[in-house]
């Protein structure tokens, strides 16, 4: 009896992670596909509610990329918020060229005055202003491009397509490599992780690319294979990415703002790469840029 109760432990724990990873997803999905999709003409600020969001999570992943990097520094976490917010904002809301590069500039001199006012060790001051320099770019300039393809027409179905190459990526990966996966694909990063899974996500990639190209006229079916392609690889390279991040700080998760998934940036170290191939494809093939 007592053998019983101990082999059904694993089990009880097990599903009550699972059910924790649904109970914080289930209100999220249809929050974020209806600031994604609805549109209304006569409340010209909704947008600013698409903006609020896609920032704010820039803001959390920003902080938590720096959490992993520094974590002895609060100062230099919340740089990481500030810091990605400003670059993902040049990008959002400037027009040109040469504001986004004065507000890099300002980026750059502000992470150098910060150095020179931290009496960090010496030995740790270049790893410090090297991820000060790097989390912006690896969060803001990346994930803004969330927000960016919001406004491709139809409105939200770029978002959509950008998520759906990530997490069917991911999501194919998993089921299948677990299934029938056997060679190693990353052993030193991602252990589990095999080349079969990696195929299975690129056809999982590819799959709901097509799919969601029946309903955007701007991307034929030849494109969204290619673009299936090329999200998949994308993905996946975010996804080891990250495991590289991780490791190399000795941390399972980015963090912990949502139970039973961990941080914000283990739910969209895929998306970190699959949207701005979504971005890049719509604004220099489709044509939507500028």
């Amino acid at each position: 009896m007592t053998e019983t109760v101990e082999e059904d432990l694993p089990m009880r724990k097990r599903l009550s992670g699972t059910a924790l990873r649904v109970a914080t997803v289930v209100p999220l999905i249809p929050l974020i596909l209806f600031m994604m999709f609805w549109d209304p003409a006569d409340l010209p600020w909704w947008r600013w509610v698409w903006h609020v969001f896609i920032l704010a999570a820039i803001a959390v992943g920003g902080y938590e990329v720096m959490a992993m990097k520094v974590p002895s520094s609060r100062s230099l976490c919340l740089w990481g918020s500030i810091s990605s917010v400003a670059f993902a904002s040049s990008l959002i809301f400037l027009d040109s060229v040469e504001q986004v590069y004065g507000v890099v500039l300002l980026l750059i001199l502000a992470t150098m005055l910060l150095a020179l006012l931290r009496e960090d060790p010496l030995h740790n001051a270049s790893v410090h202003i090297g991820w000060s320099l790097a989390t912006p770019v690896y969060v803001g300039g990346t994930l803004a491009t969330v927000d960016l393809v919001r406004d491709f027409p139809p409105t939200g179905a770029w978002v959509l397509l950008a998520f759906a190459l990530a997490w069917g990526s991911d999501t194919s990966a998993y089921f299948f490599g677990r299934k029938f996966g056997k060679t190693k694909l990353a052993p030193r990063i991602s252990p589990k992780k095999t080349l079969e899974g990696a195929g299975a996500g690129l056809a999982g990639s590819v799959f709901c690319a097509l799919v969601i190209s029946f309903f955007v006229p701007a991307l034929p079916a030849v494109d969204a294979i290619a673009l299936g392609v090329i999200g998949g690889v994308a993905g996946q390279g975010g996804d080891l990415f990250e495991s590289v991040l991780k490791r190399s700080s000795g941390v399972k998760d980015s963090g912990g703002i949502l139970p039973g998934h961990g941080g914000l940036l283990d739910r969209v170290d895929a998306l970190v790469f699959t949207a701005p191939a979504t971005w890049a494809y719509g604004t220099f093939i489709a044509g939507f840029g500028g």
